[in-house]
């Protein structure tokens, strides 16, 4: 958790130097029974069973930004995000040797337009990945890197939509894979968003005045940790799906408080080889649906 604060501190001192935007977030999973999913069945654990608090931040810092005679920008920028993951694991014969998860992350991010109708969006950035907060453990193995370059179409003023390639070595080598991005909003008293970029949302919300909101989420996201056992390199990974009710508070022009109330679906929580072959392996270990409750803070500085 040290290090979590650290991380927070650092990222108010550049937002308060810039016009930049920041969030907080922390998470409650439920406790719920884990289980192996195999084809279309799924069997019960034993009497394992398990909870989870999940703790994340980030800040998107502007370096410049210069708008065109479309009223198009080009935009230099600077991302910092960390989650901090932990698990409240029982009962497990075999344990999963994972009660913490560290993530952190840095990007040097390039937006620019094409033309009318076309935009272009890079980035290069990296992060460790860690199943401990104990950075003198940290090694070259718990290092990712990426670069990644995605067309973004304009379809309609409010929906954008595209594709790429991404660059990583998630798998202990450089390998390309595809890249989405979907960014789609209305507006007015009733407004319904989707985006797709560090994750999955999907919102549709009511807007009783200025002041409050209340929207329908559905949210996927995750994080994951690198790590060696038995002489092997494997990957953890944490993985959720939720859906529940938002009230979004908005105190002044700048500072909104979101809050969720609903259900996570699902919880991955295994450790794979760090190899390819895991994206086609049929077998996965979850823990089963639970509670959810989460609350936020968004800041525009």
């Amino acid at each position: 958790m040290r290090s979590l604060f650290i991380i927070a501190i650092i990222m108010s001192f550049a937002a308060a130097k810039s016009n930049a935007q920041a969030f907080f977030k922390t998470e409650y999973f439920g406790e719920s029974g884990y289980q192996m999913t195999q084809g279309d069945s799924s069997q019960r654990i034993g009497n394992s069973r398990g909870s989870a608090m999940v703790y994340q931040g980030g800040i998107n810092i502007p370096l410049s930004k210069k708008v065109n005679e479309r009223n198009q920008p080009t935009i230099w920028s600077v991302g910092i995000g960390g989650a901090y993951v932990n698990l409240n694991n029982k009962n497990f014969t075999q344990p999963l040797v994972i009660n913490e998860v560290l993530n952190v992350g840095v990007s040097l991010n390039y937006l620019r337009p094409l033309n009318e109708r076309w935009s272009l969006r890079t980035g290069i950035g990296g992060g460790i990945f860690m199943p401990t907060t104990d950075i003198s453990k940290l090694r070259f193995k718990n290092v990712l890197g990426s670069v990644s370059a995605i067309f973004i179409r304009h379809l309609r003023p409010n929906l954008d939509l595209g594709g790429g390639l991404a660059l990583n070595n998630s798998f202990g080598f450089p390998m390309l894979f595809p890249a989405f991005y979907l960014n789609w909003r209305t507006g007015g008293r009733y407004s319904v968003q989707a985006s797709l970029r560090d994750g999955l949302e999907v919102s549709a919300g009511y807007n009783f005045n200025k002041n409050i909101k209340l929207n329908l989420v559905m949210e996927v996201n995750g994080q994951m940790a690198l790590l060696e056992q038995g002489g092997k390199d494997k990957i953890f990974t944490h993985q959720y799906v939720v859906f529940g009710l938002r009230p979004e508070i908005r105190l002044g022009k700048r500072m909104i408080i979101p809050l969720t109330f609903g259900v996570n679906a699902t919880r991955t929580a295994q450790i794979t080889n760090r190899s390819l072959k895991t994206i086609f392996q049929d077998k996965g270990y979850s823990f089963r649906g639970s509670l959810y409750a989460a609350a936020g803070l968004q800041i525009g500085f």
